[in-house]
């Protein structure tokens, strides 16, 4: 008999009433966005979550890019992978799309000087839902824990509503080499 294992998050299970709340919570958010993205960071290894990710970017139809540190968890022939998000470093017209939305979806990011382009991203902590291997924290609101993240982005995937305007808005104005 363990106490610590009375008082954590089991590594396998989500929490089913968090999961519920964060699922419902992140619906409603990103459900009432106009033009919402998805970015993929490097924690989707740990969380074993790349599928479930993919999923989600299906049943949204959201804009997907990937920090440079996740390159290689998410496939760039996806329909709709916008590029790498990197700040004033991004891919073409990547990064414009990502901080022009009204919502976005990080899951699995580290924000460190490297990554944010020493700090430098222009995105609002209001506009986003932040998925952790084991926490999700939607806005300047509630944060969820022992909410493991592959058991949040298919819950997710099952409560979005599709809006492709920010890939529609990409399509625009992104002009492939040849």
């Amino acid at each position: 008999f363990r106490l610590a294992s009375l008082t954590s998050c089991s590594a396998r299970l989500s929490n089913q009433i968090g999961l519920h709340a964060a699922v419902e919570a992140a619906a409603e958010f990103l459900n009432k966005a106009v033009k919402p993205v998805m970015v993929g960071g490097p924690k989707l290894r740990v969380a074993k979550a790349r599928e479930a990710f993919v999923d989600l970017a299906d049943a949204s139809g959201y804009a997907l890019a990937i920090m440079p540190s996740a390159k290689g968890l998410v496939p760039e022939h996806h329909p709709h992978f916008i590029g790498t998000y990197w700040g004033a470093a991004s891919t073409a017209f990547c990064a414009e799309i990502v901080e022009s939305a009204d919502a976005y979806i990080f899951a699995g990011p580290i924000f460190n000087d490297y990554s944010s382009v020493g700090y430098s991203l222009l995105l609002k902590k209001d506009k986003a839902i932040i998925v952790e291997p084991d926490r999700v924290v939607i806005g300047n609101g509630p944060a969820f824990g022992c909410v493991l993240m592959k058991d949040f982005l298919r819950g997710l995937a099952k409560k979005i509503k599709k809006n492709t305007t920010a890939y529609k808005n990409y399509s625009r104005i992104f002009v492939p080499e040849g």
